[in-house]
């Protein structure tokens, strides 16, 4: 059964629904990858074309690019050219990342989908209390340290590991011992996920800029900024994760 029979029309214009949020990318390759996942779309067939996509996704062709690009570097999908070619369902992991996701336990990923959850909890509230205080000299100069780490970082790992801290100063500037232990948790859970999907620059290039968002907020002590940024920032990562590692 390919895409085009009138079963998986009639799933494709039920299931893909416009994005929402300010983000699209992530939300996209969320949607595509879970209907891969369900079956959907089977092993061999073929995706509607990216016309009907972006029309179905309400995005531009630039972002459904985006978004095909990850799943064919998580191993979802191959582009074949030529005569009767098309994005085609392989779900074959070409990737050490994509092989590490494709080896992941359902309780292992119960797990993350459950992490993800309390992170969405956590770090916007963490966010929230280090906007509300009055920062000392020293704590926004650890902020902004902390930032610049993160969005001047050359490489791909010093960029992980340089946004890790990056969240995990937000949740010390809260001076909650209890956050601290929440945010600190979820980032070991999170750095799990991530180490298990490609690294994406779309994706990061949206981080860096949420980041941003966030830092000003908090050192110009604006608590529901900064907590609807990490709000933002947090589900655009979830999606990505939940699309990716199932």
């Amino acid at each position: 059964m390919t895409a085009d029979s009138p079963r998986d029309l009639s799933l494709t214009e039920v299931l893909l629904r416009p994005v929402r949020g300010h983000h699209a990318f992530e939300a996209c390759v969320e949607q595509l990858a879970t209907l891969i996942r369900l079956g959907v779309y089977p092993l061999d067939s073929t995706l509607p074309s990216e016309r009907e996509l972006a029309h179905r996704l309400q995005v531009s062709r630039a972002t459904l690019r985006e978004a095909m690009a990850a799943l064919r570097e998580a191993g979802l999908v191959e582009t074949r050219r030529g005569r009767g070619g098309g994005t085609v369902v392989t779900m074959k992991p070409k990737t050490p990342s994509a092989r590490k996701a494709a080896r992941t336990s359902p309780e292992q990923r119960a797990d993350w989908r459950d992490a993800l959850d309390f992170r969405g909890v956590v770090e916007p509230g963490a966010a929230y209390l280090a906007a509300q205080r009055d920062l000392s000299r020293a704590e926004r100069a650890q902020l902004d340290e902390a930032h610049e780490a993160v969005s001047s970082a050359r490489t791909r790992a010093e960029h992980r590991q340089a946004d890790s801290r990056f969240h995990l100063t937000i949740a010390a500037l809260s001076a909650s011992p209890r956050t601290i232990d929440a945010v600190t948790s979820v980032q070991a859970s999170l750095h799990e996920m991530l180490s298990a999907i490609p690294v994406l620059e779309t994706n990061i290039a949206h981080s860096d800029r949420q980041h941003l968002h966030l830092h000003h907020a908090i050192l110009d002590g604006r608590p529901e900024r900064a907590r609807a940024a990490m709000e933002e920032h947090c589900a655009d990562t979830a999606a990505l994760l939940r699309g990716l590692l199932g």
